[in-house]
């Protein structure tokens, strides 16, 4: 993968669709641009993911400043309506892109710092994306999920978590989070693990958990 396409790709576009789509399917959100242009927190995370978290480790292609194309992605891009994107569709495939959407940036943590801990918004994007997977919105309504060759495996492991009582959510995240064929890495070993789990307990706790959690997370931020 040549830099520039690797800038887009792990840290600067995709990784920014990835962590809030699946989201805004669970908020209720239809259109990603009115999203973000609409609610404060989910613009902060998006933000959180390619400005605080991303551009601190991409690297820089020469011919691209990953500065100007962020700056361009959120001045022009991601606030325009008219494009036409819905978090459904920005919710396709997930399972095959948080590796080398979000495992690189989590690796070049690790190897930078030794863990990825002081990530936030990156493990909120990866909580969100399995809270959307039990196909209940912050409302308490169902929906069918964005086609994607993983869903039947990962609803079987999620099957008996109930969204609204926290206490049926113990250990079925860890098969998901230690597969390195999603993530290219064990999410436990970089200091992760336990930090995603936290917030998908807490989103679990009835209507308005979601809104809550990202608020919780990225409103201080």
């Amino acid at each position: 993968m040549n830099l520039s396409e690797r800038m887009k790709v792990t840290v600067c576009l995709n990784p920014v669709h990835s962590a809030t789509g699946p989201l805004g399917v669970a908020l209720g959100y239809d259109l990603f641009a009115h999203m973000l242009n609409t609610d404060e927190d989910m613009m902060k995370m998006a933000r959180m993911v390619a400005y605080d978290e991303g551009l601190p480790v991409v690297p820089n292609p020469g011919i691209l400043s990953p500065q100007e194309f962020v700056d361009e992605l959120f001045n022009d891009r991601f606030p325009n309506e008219y494009l036409g994107d819905t978090n459904l569709r920005l919710a396709v495939d997930v399972s095959q892109m948080v590796g080398i959407r979000f495992g690189e940036t989590i690796k070049a943590y690790v190897a930078k710092y030794g863990d990825a801990s002081r990530l936030t918004a990156i493990p909120l994007g990866i909580a969100g994306w399995l809270r959307y997977m039990l196909a209940v919105d912050d409302a308490g309504n169902k929906y069918e999920l964005a086609p994607d060759p993983m869903n039947e495996e990962i609803t079987e492991q999620l099957k008996d978590i109930v969204v609204g009582k926290p206490e049926t959510f113990k250990d079925q995240l860890k098969p998901i989070l230690s597969n390195e064929r999603i993530f290219f890495v064990d999410i436990y070993t970089t200091g992760l693990g336990e930090k995603i789990e936290n917030m998908f307990r807490e989103m679990l706790e009835g209507p308005g958990a979601i809104k809550a959690t990202v608020h919780k997370y990225v409103g201080k931020a």
